[in-house]
This record gives structure tokens, C-alpha cells and sequence, in this order.
């Protein structure tokens, strides 16, 4: 007889067939924290809010917090985005003394200049500039070169008057993306596109691709919340390429409108947000050499997106917003095989987050670090971390037909290595014939009469991690 119960259509089995997460509350005692970046051995790097107000660099092990602040730069603020697998973490720091210009370059408001560091083996050394007296960070690759901005000595007369809608600013000195390092000291400029003047590099991948962005002064806007004219990817020798866009141009009146590459793999994925045509909303998008800028798209009812990392199994991670940046409620995504899923519907019913926020990176292995709300309603930084599950289907279905199909393929593995599949029955069940049972829909012929029948799904992926589900079937039948 032809099986006639299907129970999960084939797009909604494709949309559960995620990465499901144990998730951490990283702490630490504060009532805000914040990761910004994950390495590959799952150390994770951020900032925490002391009880004096300020942010502090801190680096995560284990789940346990370090404040690596002190003694710093002499200033009161700093925070980690970048850390590599060597430990090495990419700091932006507050120096001790007044920014001649009072330019704001890193939006903290009390006037100190804002510099680039390094924090190695519990010492923060201030990477240089160009000339100038500013400047700020975005990642670092693991063989310890780092992506960001640099102020040169020269006044651009480009620059926008006032206060930019990031926070940042007035802005009178020039600055442009530079590499630091490998070597103690070294910094290399990266030249913006053509007719462009100023640059900001976002991420470094070990084969020493930077990506980034690129404008004028006046229409470019760096971290916290970066646009410009155009999303651009640096190669190894400097060559820059405009990654193209999503029909819109930066607008510098709106919060983060524009173009920006933010993160780039080993592989040469890029990842990033667009501009759409009237350049009131953005997009997260992917770029590949081969199929260019690919649209992302959003969360059902959001209207802005960014995607702001990607593994080298090509997952990325971003945030979905449903209004505008400023004021809009924002949700992390995980995006991979053209699906876009919500996180928190990836993460258990007891997660100690009431929701999550924003991701801020994630590693080879899957693993996201971000923030969220915790259930006593503080900011927290947390850490996401994949497990095999298997998800087996109808669950306490009822049919009277005598052969139907069951579903496995809602399960996941947490390596992204393909599952395979074990169905059995087990013991004190009634007896039935499983046909194709090492497949993800098999079909189960009834041979015992009514009653309840159960089955057991277990799947295996690559690295030998196992999971089992058991579902339970009522058949009416004769």
C-alpha cells in the first residue's frame, strides 16, 4: 500500500533542519556585558560594564571572565573584538589624554583619544597610527595580523560638520583602513576604491584578504555602527574590489544605511549589509566571487538585516530588525543552506535568556557568541554551542492508514557533517515492518493490529556524536 501520511512538508523540514544549542550566561556579576568576537577554541572576547559605568575589555575561558582592562591605556574604556586562536585579543582602549580635535572617534563621549592594542600574555601595547591621534579596531586573523582604522595628520575638508548620527565625531582628521602586524609594530595601508578617500577595514582571514569599506569623509561612517558608499574586499597585495550592492548608496542621515563588508572566511565568503534601492533600508548579504552579492533577506515581519560574521562551513550569523536600527527590535539569525532561522528558536525552553539580541561572531566549530536579556532582565553575553539532535516525526500522531512514512529530517548535526540514520522499535512495542530504516523517511507497515506503537530514531554525525528521539504512534486501523 502507497504511504499516504507525510507529516512535515519538505520547506518545513528544510527550515528545522538547524543546529540546535546549549547556551551559557557568561556573566559576568553585571548588570550589562557584552562578546564581540569567538575564536576557535572557544574563548570569546567583549566588554562588561563595571559599577563606576565604565566598559571594560574582558576575555572569557572556560566560562570564566577575565577583566583585562587594567592597566590598559590609561583610560576608562576599552572592549575585545577580536581574539585569535593564539589568545591574542584586539582591543579598542581609551589612551589618558584629551583628543586635541574633541573628535569622539570611538562615541564614548567624554573626549579621550581612542586607540587600537594588542593584549598578549597580560600586556596591552597600543598599536600605531598614521599620524593622527585616533583610531579603532576590527578583527585579528591567526597569524596575528589586524584589521581597522587609522588617523592620518591631515585635515580633511570633506568631513561632515557635527555630531554623526553614530555618535562619533565632529570628525577633522582623514583616516584610512590599515593591517597591523604580523611583525611588532608594522602597519600597512590599505588604499580606498578609486576616487575614494578614506577606509575602514573590518576583518582579516588567514589568507590575509581584508574586507571592509570604503567613501568620502563626509559619507562614511566607522564603528559602533559603520556605512559608506561602498562594501570592498582588500587581497593579499592591497588590490581593492568594489563587492557591488543591493541598489542603494549610504545614507548618512539614517543609522547604519550603507554599505559594509564585515566579516570574511577563508574561503573568500563575505559577509556583510546593503543598502537597498531609497536607501531607507539595508539587507544582510553573502558575496562570493562566483555568484556575487546574494540578498539574505530577513526574518519574517523585520525590515532591516546585517550579517556580521561567517565560518569557514560558510554559516553566518547577523541581525534581523523589525524597524529602523535606532529604535527597532533586533534578532540574531543563523543563516546556512539559504535558510534564515531565528536563534532563540534554536536554543532549549530553559535557556537562562528570556530572548537573545545580537550575535558577534562564530567560529569553525558553530559556536556563536552575542548577547541577550537574561530572565532577571540584564544584558548578558553568551556563548551558543551546537549538538547533534534527532528530531523524529509524527509525535503522538493518530492514522488509520497501514503503512505510513516516518521523518527524520528535521535533525541536525552540530559538526555539519551528514547524519546517518537508525530507525528501530523498541522493546514492549507492538511489531512492524520498518522499510528503508537507515534512510530519514522510512516507511513502517503495521503488522500487529491496533494500538500504540513506538519507534526509535537515532542519527550519527561525522565525529561519532549520537542522538536518539522516540515518537509514538496510534494506530486506528484493522
Amino acid at each position: 500500500m502507497k504511504p499516504i501520511l507525510t507529516i512535515f512538508a519538505a520547506s518545513l523540514s528544510m527550515a528545522m533542519a538547524q543546529p540546535h544549542y546549549t547556551i551559557a550566561d557568561l556573566g559576568p556579576a553585571s548588570p550589562f556585558s557584552q562578546a564581540a568576537a569567538v575564536n576557535n577554541k572557544g574563548v570569546v572576547g567583549g566588554l562588561a560594564v563595571t559599577a563606576d559605568g565604565a566598559q571594560h575589555a574582558i576575555l572569557w575561558s572556560k566560562g570564566k571572565a577575565s577583566d583585562i582592562a587594567l592597566p590598559g591605556l590609561g583610560g576608562q574604556n576599552s572592549g575585545v573584538f577580536g581574539v585569535n586562536e593564539a589568545g591574542v585579543a584586539l582591543v579598542q582602549a581609551e589612551s589618558s589624554k584629551l583628543d586635541p580635535n574633541h573628535e569622539n572617534f570611538c562615541a564614548y563621549g567624554i573626549g579621550l583619544s581612542c586607540l587600537p592594542a594588542l593584549w598578549r600574555d597580560g600586556k596591552m601595547t597600543q598599536l600605531p597610527l598614521l599620524g593622527g591621534n585616533n583610531g579603532t579596531v576590527g578583527n585579528i586573523n591567526n597569524r596575528g595580523e589586524a584589521a581597522g582604522v587609522a588617523e592620518t595628520s591631515v585635515k580633511d575638508a570633506g568631513c561632515a560638520a557635527g555630531v554623526a548620527i553614530n555618535g562619533t565625531g565632529p570628525q577633522v582628521l582623514g583616516y584610512k583602513a590599515v593591517i597591523w602586524g604580523p611583525r611588532e609594530g608594522e602597519i600597512r595601508e590599505l588604499a580606498p576604491l578609486p576616487g575614494d578617500s578614506v577606509g575602514v577595514a573590518m576583518w582579516i582571514n588567514d589568507n590575509g584578504q581584508a574586507v571592509g569599506l570604503s567613501g568620502h569623509c563626509g559619507n562614511t561612517l566607522f564603528p559602533p555602527y559603520v556605512a559608506a558608499p561602498h562594501a570592498v574586499l582588500w587581497e593579499k597585495d592591497g588590490t581593492v574590489r568594489n563587492l557591488g550592492n543591493l541598489g542603494g548608496t549610504v545614507n548618512p542621515k539614517l543609522l547604519a544605511i550603507g554599505n559594509a563588508a564585515f566579516a570574511v572566511n577563508n574561503l573568500g565568503q563575505v559577509a556583510g549589509v546593503s543598502a537597498l534601492p531609497g536607501n531607507t533600508h539595508n539587507r544582510a548579504f553573502l558575496w562570493t566571487k562566483e555568484t556575487g552579492m546574494q540578498n539574505l533577506g530577513t526574518l519574517p515581519g523585520d525590515v532591516n538585516s546585517a550579517a556580521m560574521a561567517i565560518n569557514d562551513r560558510g554559516q553566518v550569523v547577523g541581525a534581523s530588525v523589525d524597524g529602523d536600527i535606532a529604535t527597532g527590535n533586533p534578532r540574531p539569525f543563523l543563516w546556512q543552506n539559504g535558510v534564515m532561522t531565528d536563534l532563540n528558536t534554536l536554543i532549549p525552553s530553559d535557556s537562562p535568556f528570556e530572548f537573545l539580541l545580537l550575535p558577534g561572531g562564530i567560529n569553525a566549530s558553530g559556536q556563536i557568541a552575542g548577547f541577550g536579556v537574561t530572565r532577571e532582565g540584564e544584558v548578558h553575553a553568551f556563548l551558543a554551542t551546537p549538538h547533534t539532535t534527532s528530531i523524529a516525526g509524527p509525535k503522538n500522531g493518530s492514522v488509520t492508514s497501514r503503512e505510513i512514512t516516518l521523518d527524520g529530517t528535521a535533525s541536525a548535526s552540530a559538526d555539519g557533517s551528514a547524519l546517518t540514520y537508525a530507525w528501530s522499535i523498541p522493546y514492549g512495542s507492538p511489531a512492524a515492518a520498518i522499510l528503508h530504516g537507515n534512510t530519514s523517511t522510512p516507511s513502517v507497515q503495521f503488522s500487529s493490529g491496533r494500538g500504540m506503537y513506538s519507534f526509535v530514531l537515532t542519527v550519527t554525525d561525522g565525529a561519532g556524536v549520537s542522538a536518539s528521539d522516540v515518537i509514538t504512534v496510534s494506530y486506528l486501523g484493522n
